[in-house]
């Protein structure tokens, strides 16, 4: 785990919000029910809660992911996005010993 990559991945509320909203899909993602959230809630769910431009997105869904936060999937011509779990508990892990 990059210390400086989760901590700037942290650093934006919008980013915030999407790690609040991916920790419960299913309240804050509801048309995404008939899909169901095995693989995450599609990019396209994201952007229109979201309210911001795709490229914009775009950017801060690579952001968390290259800092371990999420993981995608590619399912046909859409990408849907997770919280990693593992890396919170990681994340915990970090703050609790050395800082």
């Amino acid at each position: 785990m990059d210390q400086v990559e989760v901590f700037k991945a942290l650093s934006n509320k919008t980013r915030l919000q999407i790690l609040s909203w991916l920790k419960d899909p299913e309240v804050h993602f509801p048309a995404q029910a008939q899909n169901g959230y095995a693989n995450g809630v599609c990019v396209g769910q994201i952007h229109a809660k979201s309210g911001l431009t795709q490229s914009t997105v775009s950017e801060y869904l690579s952001s968390l992911q290259r800092a371990g936060l999420i993981s995608s999937t590619r399912v046909g011509q859409w990408t849907y996005y997770k919280r990693n779990e593992e890396a919170f508990k990681a994340l915990s892990k970090l703050i609790e010993a050395d800082i």
